[in-house]
């Protein structure tokens, strides 16, 4: 396997069924000792081959929690030097690729890199350079201190994107042809990228799947740190949560962050309008135009509610007075529940109460996200997976469309979200989509305007729809 040389030092990797694999560089130094609560800081450069072999270490985390670690598997590989980087390309050195850089999910506090889903092979078969990477989570990637800057999690995503930047070609890539792509929290903050100043100039097109532009002032995300500072017994300072073991902070984050979800809220780790790496909220500075030069693909599953309602039984807890109590407390509009229910004959109170919350947290949004880009100079695409998961009742839920994208259904953990029988014509034809997408052209279906095309991922296969569900949007304000 050949050397490739960077600006830190060269790497070697491995080759796999024709793919060049590169595990495990660091993009920044290990975010230990004085660079714990710090921003990324450069790796220093050295004249040693590094072996990268292997998945470099994880950031900090829990696992999931139970239920969902039964089927959300969240590899845990210990060390300190969590900010690394992996490569995968059909030739070092060779062209000038469309490249595309893999953010992943897990709520800020949950994922990583070496999620076996997210194997890069198909990519690279397919002409892309691949690349993913690992960022801070959590207390340690998303805490609010006041003598540590905010946002170091996303500030860790934008020194990898430097990174590529400078180094990508010798991977064959080019580097002013980047498409970042993410799902859920990885989605959430590429839209933090996407209103970045830090970031402009790193990427050209943006893929958010299932997450939409969000962030909240200082007061409202300290709290989280507050409460963990609280159950620990310390002031809430990054110079004390220093000095505090990783296991044991880990344990404080885990007792004060149990019970929420994405969708039904609790207490969670948020980006964070700091001033400098996020100047204002993402959602208005995209609605105002910032990002306007870049080509956007979005879109969001048909039953995201189902990840987290059906596996831990709270779908069947739900009753008609929870959707009223909801509308009540201007959780939804007030015709929501008749309108959803209307739409879904013989649906149960939680199946309806899901598809609101799934509107509202995610789909709605991004809708409005679409809207305000119309008639921009940067084109505008929007899907929605609808195909239904046999396995757990998962239906079309949260995450289910990532082994699709990147064509891993036979992986072990693809495999426990869709069983065996997902239909290989939808990978297909989303790996395909994205790809085209990222090189430039349309991926197969006519850009968001006044007639709202979606193109739908389902059981009868890929079909454009026309303003889907439009009655139920039309509810939101």
């Amino acid at each position: 396997m050949s050397v490739v040389d960077t600006t830190s030092g060269p790497v070697r990797g491995t080759l796999e069924d024709g793919i060049a694999v590169f595990r495990g560089i660091p993009y920044a130094a290990a975010p230990v000792g004085p660079l714990r609560f710090a921003p990324p800081a450069p790796v220093a450069p050295g004249e040693d081959v590094l072996e990268a072999t292997a998945f470099g270490p994880t950031a900090p985390k829990n696992p999931y929690a139970p239920p969902l670690d039964a089927i959300l598997p969240d590899p845990d590989i210990p060390g300190g030097a969590c900010l690394n980087l992996n490569v995968w390309t059909p030739a070092p050195g060779d062209g000038a690729r469309p490249v595309m850089v893999w953010i992943h999910g897990g709520a800020l506090r949950n994922g990583s890199s070496a999620v076996p889903m997210y194997d890069g092979r198909a990519f690279a078969r397919d002409g892309v350079v691949l690349v993913s990477l690992n960022y801070r989570l959590g207390i340690e990637g998303f805490g609010v201190f006041p003598d540590a800057p905010a946002n170091l999690g996303l500030r860790d995503q934008i020194a990898a994107l430097a990174w590529v930047r400078d180094n990508i070609r010798a991977f064959g890539g080019d580097p002013d042809n980047v498409t970042v792509f993410g799902e859920s929290a990885g989605a959430i903050s590429i839209a933090a990228l996407l209103a970045s100043p830090h970031a402009e100039g790193l990427f050209r097109r943006a893929v958010l799947q299932s997450g939409a532009p969000t962030a909240v002032d200082r007061a409202e995300a300290a709290r989280t740190t507050n409460a963990i500072a609280e159950h620990l017994g310390i002031p809430p300072t990054a110079a004390d949560f220093a000095r505090v073991d990783r296991a044991r902070l880990l344990a404080a984050q885990r007792a004060v962050t149990a019970g929420g979800t994405p969708l039904t809220g609790g207490r969670g780790f948020h980006l964070v309008v700091d001033g400098d790496v996020l100047p204002e909220d993402p959602a208005a500075a995209l609605a105002r135009g910032a990002a306007d030069h870049i080509d956007v693909l979005l879109g969001s599953n048909t039953d995201e509610y189902r990840l987290w309602f059906v596996p831990s039984g709270y779908i069947d807890r739900i009753n008609d007075a929870t959707l009223w109590a909801a509308v009540h407390e201007g959780q939804a509009p007030w015709r929501a529940p008749v309108v959803y229910r209307t739409a879904r004959p013989g649906a149960s109170p939680g199946e309806v109460f899901g598809a609101i919350v799934t509107d509202k947290v995610l789909r709605v949004p991004l809708n409005r996200l679409a809207d305000a880009r119309t008639g921009r100079p940067g084109r505008t695409f929007v899907y929605e997976f609808a195909w239904p998961s046999p396995q757990h009742e998962l239906g079309a839920c949260h995450a289910l469309e990532i082994g699709f994208v990147f064509d891993t259904l036979d992986t072990p953990d693809s495999l426990l979200l869709t069983g065996e029988t997902a239909p290989r014509h939808l990978a297909d034809a989303m790996h395909r989509a994205w790809i085209a997408f990222a090189s430039g052209d349309d991926p197969g279906w006519p850009e968001w305007g006044p007639e709202r095309p979606v193109m739908t991922y389902g059981a009868d296969g890929a079909r454009v729809v026309f303003a889907p569900r439009e009655q139920e949007r039309r509810l939101w304000p």
